[in-house]
């Protein structure tokens, strides 16, 4: 029986092998749990995560907005970060979610931010 979990997991997996981040270009991996939204830039070359933000973090969960709404902050909160670090061309990795939602609010948000992908 395939559950949704494991069609994630192909998906992820069938991602991967086509997309790796570098120094210059890292990948922007995305992880979104029923109540939180999680990414990361990620040095695939090296196996180091650059910067990370979340929907966690004190100044976004202080707010008391939707759930697409905190992914548009955690798109803002990474391209900020990535920026100090002098980044601006990202891989986008969806981590095998639909590009909607959530996933999309953390990608509009990351753009408007001034990563390119």
């Amino acid at each position: 029986m395939v559950t949704k979990a494991l069609r994630r997991e192909k998906i992820k997996f069938r991602v991967r092998k086509k997309i790796a981040g570098t120094a210059q270009r890292p990948r922007l991996s995305v992880f979104r749990s029923n109540s939180d939204i999680y990414v990361q830039l990620i040095d695939d070359d090296n196996a180091k995560t650059l910067a990370s933000a979340s929907s966690r973090d004190k100044d976004i969960a202080a707010q008391k907005v939707t759930k697409s709404e905190q992914g548009k902050l955690v798109g803002g909160a990474i391209a900020r970060k990535a920026v100090e670090l002098g980044l601006k061309d990202v891989v986008f990795d969806r981590g095998g979610y639909l590009y909607h939602g959530r996933v999309k609010a953390v990608a509009d948000g990351a753009r408007e931010g001034g990563l390119k992908f």
